[in-house]
C-alpha cells in the first residue's frame, strides 16, 4: 500500500471535520438538479433570464477565487464548465457564518462535488454567473485531482501523460472534459450504424463470447475453462460462423456489435479486446457489400462531421463514394515491381527474402501473400480503398471467384494505411468448406498457432443449406480512431489493458 501523501492526510482530517459539525460528506438523497450548466449558457439573454431566477445545478469544484467575504467558484458538471458567485451573507444562515467561514472556506477542496441553488446573472465583467443561494457539498474528494497554481487562484493541469490518462481515464475525463467527445462521437458511430441496418430490416443480434472452438478467424485465443462442464472455452475471436448460422435459420440479414478477444501483441492500432461489427445479408454478393459500405461510411463521416471530408493528422481523408479498388496482386505489382500472382510457396519465400521481409517456416503460401501485402502495399492506401479478389489460400471461409480461378471473392477496406473492414461472398459450400478446414489443420500441424480450427457444428450446419450470402467485419476502434483524429486505440477505448501496477 502506496503511504498516504500530505494532501490524502489533510483531506481526510478535514473529511473527519466536517462530520463532527454534522455535515455527511456523502449524502444518500436525491439531489433536485433542474438545469446543466450548458443549457444555462446557450439559453441564457436579458429576454429569458426569469427563466434562470431558479436554478439548481451539481458538479466539481475546478477553481475557487477568493475574495474575503466571497469568492468566484468554477464547477463543472457532465456538460461544461460555470462560474459561481459565492457571497458569505447569501449562504449563511442568519448570524450563524460556519457554511461560508469554515465549510466552504476551510473544509472544501479543488475536485469535491458539490451542489448549488441560485440564480443566473451577467457579472459587471460580462460572465455569465450563477449567483449561490445555497450550497451543500454532495461528495468530498479525499484524492487530490492534478493541479497547478497560477496567480489568481487554482486551476487543475491537463493530464498529458498517456500512462497516467490511459490507466486512470476517470481522471482524465475530469480533468480534460474534450476527451469526452472522442467516446460521444463513438456512440454516434454506433447509433449511425444501428440505424442503417435497420432500415434495411435487418436484424440486431447478439452471440455467445464464450466458445468451445475459436472459429471465424485467424488468431491465437485467450482460453478458459468451464469447471462444470469440465471442458476448455475460447473467448471469441470473431462471430462470423454464429451469425451465419442465424443466416442457415432464415434471418435475411443480421448484424453484431461484437467484443473480440485475441491473444496477441498490442500497439498504437491493436488491443487484445476490440470492438467488431459483423453483418451477414442472405442473397447478396461482395459487390453488393462494397456499394453498401461506401454508402454507410459516407453517412458516418456527414453525420459526425457534416461533410465526407475527415482530417486524421496531417492528411484529410475523403469518404466521398464510390472508393478506389484494386486486386490484392495488383497492389503488389504496384509497389513492389514483382507479379506474384503465379508463384508457388518456395518462391514466394524467395520474393520475402529478395524483399527484406522476415517469415516464419511455418507460414504457408497465404501467409506469405499476405506478409508481403502488409510490408510493402498497406501503408500506401491512405485514401478509402478496396483490396480485392485475394488468393483462395488466404481466405478459408471466402467463395472462389466466380471468374479467376486461383482467387476469392474477398475485399478489405484500407483507410490510412490501416484495414477497416473485411468482406466476402461467403462460401456456403460445405463440402468445399470442409477441404479448406484441413487445409488450415495442415498449418496448425506445421506450427502455425493462428490457422483456424475445424468447426463441425458450423459444418453441419452449411450442410442444411445456407443462402448466397455476404458478410463484412468493420474494426469499430479503428473507425473510431479515424473518425475523431486519435493517433492511438488506447485513446478511444474507456479502459485500454495495460500491465498491472507495481503499487495501488
Amino acid at each position: 500500500m502506496t503511504p498516504l501523501s500530505e494532501q490524502e492526510i489533510i483531506r481526510r482530517e478535514k473529511l473527519q471535520e466536517l462530520e463532527k459539525l454534522g455535515i455527511n460528506p456523502y449524502p444518500a438523497e436525491e439531489y433536485p438538479v433542474n438545469n446543466t450548466a450548458a443549457n444555462i449558457k446557450a439559453l441564457y439573454t436579458e429576454e429569458t433570464k426569469d427563466r434562470f431566477q431558479d436554478v439548481c445545478l451539481a458538479g466539481r469544484i475546478m477553481s475557487v477565487r477568493d475574495m474575503g467575504k466571497a469568492a468566484f467558484v468554477v464547477i463543472q458538471d457532465h456538460t461544461t464548465r460555470i462560474q459561481l458567485y459565492v457571497r458569505r451573507d447569501d449562504i449563511s444562515n442568519g448570524d450563524d457564518k460556519t457554511m461560508f467561514d469554515t465549510v466552504f472556506k476551510k473544509l472544501l477542496d479543488l475536485g469535491d462535488i458539490i451542489g448549488v441553488k441560485g440564480f443566473a446573472f451577467i457579472t459587471k465583467t460580462g460572465e455569465l454567473s450563477i449567483h449561490a443561494t445555497q450550497l451543500d457539498l454532495l461528495a468530498k474528494s479525499i484524492r487530490p485531482l492534478p493541479v497547478v497554481r497560477e496567480k489568481e487562484g487554482e486551476t487543475f493541469d491537463a493530464v498529458t501523460d498517456p500512462e497516467f490518462k490511459y490507466r486512470q481515464r476517470y481522471v482524465d475525463l475530469v480533468v480534460n472534459p474534450q476527451v469526452k467527445d472522442v467516446f460521444i462521437k463513438r456512440t454516434l458511430i454506433l447509433k449511425t450504424i444501428r440505424d442503417f441496418y435497420n432500415e434495411m430490416g435487418y436484424l440486431e443480434v447478439e452471440t455467445p463470447i464464450l466458445q468451445p472452438i475459436p472459429g471465424g478467424a485467424a488468431a491465437r485465443p485467450f482460453t478458459t475453462h468451464h469447471n462444470a462442464l469440465d471442458i476448455p472455452l475460447y473467448l471469441r475471436i470473431a462471430n462470423e460462423l454464429y451469425l451465419k448460422r442465424l443466416i442457415v435459420g432464415g434471418f435475411e440479414g443480421v448484424y453484431e456489435f461484437a467484443k473480440d478477444f485475441r491473444n496477441e501483441g498490442m500497439d498504437r492500432t491493436h488491443n487484445p479486446e476490440f470492438t467488431v461489427m459483423e453483418m451477414y445479408a442472405a442473397y447478396k454478393d461482395y459487390e453488393w457489400m462494397m456499394r453498401t459500405t461506401e454508402i454507410l461510411l459516407e453517412k458516418i463521416a456527414i453525420a459526425l462531421h457534416g461533410t465526407t471530408e475527415v482530417q486524421v493528422g496531417e492528411r484529410t481523408i475523403n469518404f466521398k463514394a464510390p472508393f478506389r479498388r484494386i486486386s490484392m496482386y495488383d497492389a503488389i505489382l504496384e509497389h513492389t515491381g514483382i507479379d506474384v500472382s503465379n508463384m508457388n510457396e518456395d518462391q514466394l519465400r524467395a520474393t520475402c527474402g529478395q524483399l527484406g521481409i522476415h517469415v516464419k517456416p511455418s507460414m504457408g503460401k497465404g501467409k506469405l501473400i499476405d506478409e508481403i501485402f502488409g510490408e510493402k502495399c498497406e501503408a500506401s492506401y491512405v485514401q478509402p480503398t478496396f483490396i480485392i479478389d485475394y488468393p483462395v489460400e488466404m481466405s478459408p471461409l471466402t467463395k472462389k471467384h466466380r471468374s479467376k480461378p486461383g482467387l476469392v471473392e474477398r475485399f478489405e477496406l484500407m483507410v490510412n494505411g490501416k484495414e477497416l473492414a473485411n468482406a466476402y461472398s461467403e462460401l456456403n459450400d460445405p463440402i468445399d468448406q470442409r477441404a479448406r478446414f484441413e487445409e488450415q489443420v495442415q498449418l496448425m500441424e506445421r506450427g502455425d498457432d493462428e490457422a483456424m480450427y475445424i468447426d463441425y457444428d458450423f459444418l453441419r450446419a452449411l450442410e442444411y443449406g445456407m443462402p448466397p450470402t455476404s458478410g463484412i467485419g468493420i474494426g469499430i476502434d479503428r473507425l473510431t480512431m479515424i473518425m475523431t483524429n486519435q493517433p492511438s486505440i488506447q485513446d478511444v477505448l474507456f479502459f485500454p489493458q495495460m500491465k498491472p501496477e507495481k503499487t495501488v
